[in-house]
């Protein structure tokens, strides 16, 4: 509920019509709204860190590896409540620090790896620093929720982040990438698209 109509929006009063028990019974488990979004936060992004993971791991190539991060981002924007985001860092501050911990640990680790793959298989570009290329990207993420970068009146959010994501992806590939990437796409469906 949280992550489609908004952390500020929806009131323990709908969480409880929605899980089919009174408030006190939800009380007896959280202390108080900002307990139970920082409890759901975090066991959203752990999910999260999860999957990533699970598809690194089955992943044969770095290149497989972002056709499905692709995919999951597609799947997330399109369940996600543009304004949940900033619901968080504007609202509940204790979920909003759980938020940039993640980012900064977690999401950091994960691209400097994927980064670091790229470049040893060849399909990333030798000269990047895995780094300062991980932290950009964060700060693009971060950025593509922006409304006063991306206005929503204007923009589709799912486009913007695919979009800000083909262009991170391009920048970094080498020719031997960009030609995995495009023996990849001959293999999807007619209603997939990709990168």
């Amino acid at each position: 509920m949280f992550i489609r109509w908004g952390f500020k929006r929806v009131t323990m009063d709908d969480i409880a019509r929605e899980m089919s028990m009174s408030k006190k019974t939800i009380y007896q488990f959280f202390k108080d709204k900002n307990e139970m979004v920082c409890a759901v936060t975090e066991e959203h992004l752990q999910k999260e860190e999860a999957l990533m993971e699970q598809l690194e791991r089955e992943s044969e190539n770095v290149i497989e590896f972002l056709v499905k991060i692709t995919t999951m981002i597609r799947q997330h924007m399109t369940r996600v409540n543009p304004s949940a985001l900033m619901d968080l860092q504007r609202h509940y501050p204790d979920g909003w620090k759980i938020f940039v911990d993640y980012k900064t640990r977690v999401f950091h680790q994960s691209l400097v790896r994927t980064l670091a793959r790229g470049i040893q298989e060849g399909y990333f570009r030798e000269d990047i620093n895995p780094e300062i290329i991980a932290i950009l990207r964060i700060e693009q993420v971060q950025l593509c929720f922006e409304d006063r970068v991306f206005p929503r009146n204007r923009f589709d959010m799912t486009d913007v982040q695919l979009q800000v994501f083909r262009h991170f992806v391009e920048g970094i590939m080498t020719q031997k990438g960009r030609d995995l990437l495009e023996t990849y796409k001959t293999t999807l469906q007619p209603h997939e698209t990709l990168l």
